[in-house]
């Protein structure tokens, strides 16, 4: 990538029972225009006995957006939302003032061998947008664009580009987009993005002014107009950015804010039980305590 100013390895995190690549929000840049947070979740082959049960747990101040390459989840929420997510589609939660969700295996699924694998996604709402009430979005792959240039294969999950736009109802302008090319390939779309841009290597391999970048690893842009690379054959990437917020966003747990008394106060809220509670579901999830400081 032209001008690629920070290059960003994944590191491996503990979420529930299986690892995780957190990739956002990094010490050197907490944010990529209004993306916060990314999660790539395995790949994990798990057996009979093991699942993905994530308990209740709560969100304010962003939406989140969930797409898998193998594998499913099943997500209910205080809104009352019970949806199976499978690969390709697109789970886009926005928490707003408050929202509470759990993630599980399905049920059919539970006593099988199976796989997970896909990005969990955090974007920031703007500051106007921060106390809304939540909604959730659930979009069907086929309803995705997806277009094929010069034996190169794109798809737009969420935002706007390439005059395209996808039916993900975003807060902010943005962009998220898969690209894939089974050929080594030059790549130039700086025209088409705005804003704060980055990518993230999936498989294979980008080069760029004389570097080689493997799977992996977030390039971000110094400027998203500057975007070219080259893509060696069989290599899928996900770019994704877009117009920074002005205002600083904080984040602790599960809660973003451009006022850390707001996360204070979900913080309290979560403890004395003033979330909604998601039908059907029990257990919750604690809130952390804080680390001492040396």
């Amino acid at each position: 990538m032209s001008n690629t100013t920070i290059i960003i390895e994944e590191r491996a995190t503990n979420i529930g029972n299986f690892m995780v690549g957190r990739l956002l929000p990094f010490r050197k840049k907490r944010m990529v225009g209004p993306f916060i947070f990314i999660d790539h979740m395995g790949p994990v082959n798990m057996g009979k006995n093991e699942n993905v049960d994530i308990d209740m747990h709560p969100h304010i101040g962003l939406s989140t957006l969930t797409f898998l390459f193998e594998g499913n989840i099943f997500h209910r929420d205080s809104l009352g939302t019970s949806v199976e997510i499978k690969p390709g589609e697109v789970n886009w939660m926005t928490a707003g003032r408050g929202v509470v969700h759990t993630e599980r295996t399905p049920d059919y699924l539970r006593n099988q061998e199976k796989s997970l694998h896909g990005l969990q996604i955090w974007v920031a709402l703007p500051k106007e947008f921060e106390e809304c009430e939540p909604s959730f979005t659930h979009i069907d792959a086929k309803d995705l664009p997806t277009w094929e240039d010069n034996n190169v294969h794109f798809k737009l999950i969420a935002g706007e580009a390439f005059n395209r736009k996808s039916p993900v109802p975003v807060y902010s302008p943005l962009y998220f987009m898969e690209i894939k090319s089974p050929v080594t390939k030059t790549i130039n779309i700086g025209e088409f993005l705005y804003g704060e841009s980055a990518l993230y290597i999936l498989e294979g391999a980008v080069q760029s002014e004389g570097h080689r970048f493997g799977q992996k690893q977030i390039l971000v842009a110094k400027e998203s107009t500057l975007c070219s690379f080259e893509m060696e054959e069989n290599t899928t990437i996900y770019v994704f950015g877009g117009e920074a917020f002005p205002e600083e966003r904080f984040i602790e747990w599960n809660f973003v804010a451009t006022d850390k008394n707001l996360i204070e106060k979900a913080k309290e809220d979560w403890k004395n039980n003033r979330f909604p509670n998601v039908p059907n579901e029990t257990v919750k999830v604690s809130l952390p305590e804080p680390r001492l400081k040396k």
